[in-house]
């Protein structure tokens, strides 16, 4: 779309990487790998590489407009362009997975909802890995020590819209409010209390307490995306000497570097753009940052994974570790949208953008300052129908979610405008897996996300559809929504529902768990609580993908 702004220099080629010995080699420029990298140069007796598979985000236009996120969806020269295996779950279809190949990952591609979770989720980390660091009284510091809230830009009054207490002012990662308003905001909030229950406003639903229908929050500074890459990497980090970045460089495998009952894997296998293949090795760690997909791939590539699966796919086994791509959970999502009578909506605005593009070239303010939603809601399946054990965290956290969007987010109808009202299982049983396609580590691995296999997630997103109805039958709506649209006009019965929602369904591309933590020392689990890899040596692993449930 266009160049806009320059960053400090970036290595794009292995030819012009520096001889240098690397303390630490971080695999994965994205969500994660971008925030070790500034804290662990903040020492700066600290060597550190960076090894990105995608190229510079430097001039990305799409990235950096909150409200053109969801352009970036795959197919894209910004995405690996995954798909899935075929699921049953969606009634046999392959489904796109997308997943960011930019540097800044998936935070640059992402939809830039900020959403934490529960408290009762961490609580349920800490109990899992025996490790009171991961429960949310600990978390929350670091929670607000990495954000920097700042001002929507139209400057709106925001008293009661948040809760200032459990936010964070002075760190890097951009967060804010809405940026522009949308003539739905204000019948959204009377629907709120109109309905009240599970519908309730919540002041702010990251304070640990998400029940409830709240303002949703952004990763956003300034009118701009605020990504792992913008913030973390910004230019005055970048000139750190300590500090190396280089991007079109795709990590093949870890290497044993010293044997012994527990191996030691500090060496790296890559390739640039030139296709050649190259060595180094770092002197303290390796720290994969790769991703829930990209994470467990390299592992097994590397012979760390179930052996027999190893071998099976023709990979020579080093590290009998069975977990190693197991355990993937996603939030499956599907968009319910309904026909409107108003023509103030997305599809307006995306028909002629012209003027909103240009106001955001100027000023970074308007409609493409803003995401494609204003409003978030958690809920609970009612209580007859919670399973025991209960799936959620606790009896504060979610089982669903609903997303309010002022028309349709990830493409244009060709005419008509639109509420969208999506629904998210947030809380699902449901668990796939990442597998080795073949012992080529550079071909795409075997995505099984394993989206609404559970009879509990089918009845969680029926109750979520049905939460929907609901919430479109309040009187606010009365003069404003015509009639459900597309397929949500033949769900009256469970059937129905079934039918609807393994046509529609798909994923919110939020893997997480195919490196999931376990207790110090236990058989099971890809890491121990400090994130070293279990069995190994030399490897820590810093991303999602050590999460044991989501979200």
């Amino acid at each position: 779309m266009g160049i806009i702004s320059t960053r400090a220099a970036l290595i794009q080629n292995v030819a012009d990487l520096p001889n240098v010995n690397f303390d630490f080699i971080i695999v994965g420029g994205g969500t994660a790998g971008n925030v070790l990298a500034n804290r662990l140069t903040e020492n700066s007796q600290t060597r550190v590489l960076v090894l990105e598979a995608g190229p510079s985000d430097a001039g990305v236009l799409e990235t950096q407009i909150p409200f053109l996120a969801p352009t970036l969806t795959q197919p894209s020269p910004y995405e690996w362009n995954y798909t899935t295996v075929n699921l049953t779950g969606l009634g046999g279809r392959s489904i796109a997975y997308p997943r960011g190949h930019i540097l800044g990952g998936s935070s640059n591609t992402n939809w830039l909802v900020y959403t934490r979770g529960s408290s009762e989720d961490f609580d349920r980390y800490a109990t899992v890995t025996g490790d009171q660091g991961w429960s949310w009284n600990k978390m929350l510091p670091y929670y607000k020590k990495s954000e920097k809230w700042n001002t929507p830009t139209d400057n709106h009054n925001i008293t009661g819209q948040f809760n200032p207490s459990v936010h964070g002012f002075n760190g890097l990662a951009g967060v804010s409010l809405p940026n522009f308003p949308t003539p739905i905001d204000p019948m959204v909030i009377n629907a709120t209390q109109q309905l009240g229950g599970e519908f309730t406003f919540n002041q702010d639903y990251n304070s640990g307490k998400p029940l409830g229908v709240g303002w949703a929050q952004s990763t956003t500074l300034k009118g701009q995306r605020s990504s792992s890459s913008s913030a973390y990497l910004a230019p005055s980090f970048l000139r750190r000497p300590n500090l190396t970045v280089l991007v079109n460089t795709q990590v093949s495998r870890l290497l044993k570097t010293s044997g012994g009952s527990t191996p030691t894997f500090l060496g790296v296998e890559f390739r640039g753009s030139n296709g050649a293949l190259k060595r180094l090795t770092a002197k303290k760690e390796i720290i994969l940052s790769a991703g829930s997909v990209g994470t467990p791939h390299i592992l097994l590539n590397s012979g760390i994974g179930s052996s027999s699966a190893l071998t099976a796919a023709g990979v020579t086994p080093i590290v009998d570790l069975p977990d190693v791509g197991a355990n993937l959970s996603d939030h499956p999502v599907i968009g319910n949208p309904w026909l409107v009578s108003g023509t103030d909506t997305f599809e307006t605005l995306r028909r002629d953008p012209d003027a909103a593009l240009a106001e955001w070239m100027t000023s970074k303010t308007g409609p493409y300052s803003d995401t494609i939603l204003d409003h978030i809601g958690f809920a609970r399946v009612p209580k007859a129908l919670v399973p025991s054990p209960d799936i959620a965290a606790g009896p504060n956290s979610p089982h669903f979610e609903i997303i309010v969007s002022n028309g349709v987010p990830p493409f244009l109808p060709p005419q008509g405008n639109f509420l969208v009202l999506t629904t998210i299982v947030v809380s699902p049983s449901s668990r796939g897996s990442i597998k080795l396609r073949s012992n080529n580590p550079f071909d795409a691995p075997l995505i099984d996300p394993g989206l609404l296999s559970t009879d509990f997630d089918k009845l969680a997103m029926r109750e979520a559809i049905k939460s929907t109805m609901k919430f479109a039958s309040a009187p606010v709506w009365s003069n404003y929504i015509v009639s459900a649209a597309s397929g949500l006009t033949s769900t009256e019965t469970d059937d129905q529902l079934n039918a609807y929602i393994a046509a529609n369904a798909g994923t919110l591309f939020h893997p997480v768990g195919t490196a999931s933590m376990s207790k110090q020392g236990a058989a099971n689990g890809v890491v121990d609580p400090d994130l070293k890899l279990k069995k190994v040596h030399g490897v820590r692993v810093v991303d999602a993908s050590v999460l044991v449930s989501i979200v």
